[in-house]
């Protein structure tokens, strides 16, 4: 089995650090890529919801589980 990143959320720079400090918590490695700093940074626009979230594929049940809850939370 090979290891290799997989997507788990999208969204708003401040929504995805937050989900990023409670993997962090968890001790879940994740790997954040920003499209809209990279962009803004670049000369060119890019939504700001464009801030993606990656985990491990062998992290993926565990955060997948604290993915749904925080999104819960925030939506209530």
């Amino acid at each position: 089995m090979t290891t290799e990143h997989v997507k788990i959320f999208s969204g708003s720079s401040i929504i995805v650090k937050g989900l990023q400090n409670l993997l962090d918590d968890e001790k879940i490695h994740c790997l954040v890529k920003d499209k809209f700093e990279s962009a803004r940074l670049a000369g060119f626009g890019e939504q700001m919801n464009s801030v993606e979230l990656f985990v491990l594929n062998v992290d993926l049940e565990k955060a997948n589980l604290i993915v749904d809850a925080y999104q819960k939370e925030i939506n209530s």
